[in-house]
């Protein structure tokens, strides 16, 4: 995918992400067909790998559809749109009950059975050899429209603390994210920064107690775990580019727990929602960190 001059520059936590080519950069698909040694040796040289097409789009649709329509009750919807469209109200929805219909999609055995489909498991259970376990907490998110929320910049170890680092977080877009919507951006090369910061992390945390010591949010982290909301800043400190793509149905990204991203803002003029879910594998045999061995919640948070 080659970066074009956009009309409208990428928007993150109200920080412009800059266009030249050494600050903005084409994602790498990967084809998931492919063997597994070279698809692990592409992982460890990357931090991630964008897998085209590895679930069957039909299945994300239907479950995009059957998600919204669960909300349509809230007032979220604009009214006599369709529910796979997921297009914004534009404001006044009943958030208490967007809330409460949330919490219970997180227990949907439809949910899970999505995340468990045969493509995925296949894959973990290839690229770790060996029988894998899914977090029992999923996150699954919708975003509206010029929502000036993103999520800064992290890497996901650091709310994993408690269990193995041999795991992998696979972020799948619900819908068609192209970049314009605000998908999930990866800072190129950032696996090996973001070990770096973890040990240093480490070292600060030493004399904490084990509990404030596995916490994202002690002492020595910044606001929520992020490393910083300023995306464009971070890429120019480390001299890097902020990865970016048109994400399609049926796509599943893998990344490591030492991979640094964010998302942007969705800027979609039609008011489509985006969607997606982030889910965590591991091998069954290694230690799973016990606060993500139940469902999401809105209130879990201050586990971390």
């Amino acid at each position: 995918m080659e970066i074009l001059p956009r009309e409208r520059p990428l928007r993150s936590n109200g920080f412009v992400l800059a266009s030249q080519p050494e600050r903005l950069g084409p994602l790498t698909p990967t084809p998931p067909g492919q063997p597994i040694e070279a698809l692990r040796e592409q992982y460890a040289a990357q931090g991630y790998l964008w897998l085209k097409e590895l679930i069957d789009p039909a299945l994300v649709w239907e479950f995009r559809s059957r998600y919204f329509a669960a909300l349509a009750h809230t007032g979220l919807l604009a009214a006599g749109s369709n529910p796979r469209d997921g297009i914004y109200a534009g404001g006044g929805e009943d958030k208490r009950l967007v809330t409460a219909k949330t919490v219970e999609i997180a227990r949907w055995a439809a949910y899970e059975a999505l995340c468990l489909s045969r493509p995925i498991v296949d894959f973990y259970e290839a690229f770790f050899d060996a029988p894998v376990y899914l977090h029992k907490r999923m996150l699954i998110r919708f975003t509206r429209p010029h929502d000036p929320a993103c999520t800064g910049a992290h890497y996901d170890l650091v709310y994993l603390r408690a269990g193995t680092d041999e795991l992998c977080t696979s972020w799948i877009p619900l819908g068609e994210i192209p970049v314009e919507m605000g998908g999930l951006v990866y800072l190129e090369g950032s696996d090996r920064w973001g070990r770096r910061m973890e040990a240093e992390f480490a070292l600060k945390n030493a004399d904490l107690s084990p509990e404030e010591r596995l916490s994202a949010y002690n002492r020595n982290m910044n606001e929520g775990g992020w490393l910083t909301k300023n995306l464009p800043e971070l890429a120019d400190r480390l001299a890097t580019r902020w990865l970016i793509a048109d994400y399609a149905a049926g796509d599943m990204v893998v990344h490591s727990p030492y991979m640094i991203h964010a998302s942007t803002l969705n800027e979609n003029p039609h008011g489509v929602m985006r969607l997606s879910t982030d889910i965590r594998f591991q091998r069954a045999s290694d230690t799973i960190d016990p606060r993500w061995q139940n469902h999401w919640h809105p209130d879990d948070e201050k586990k971390f």
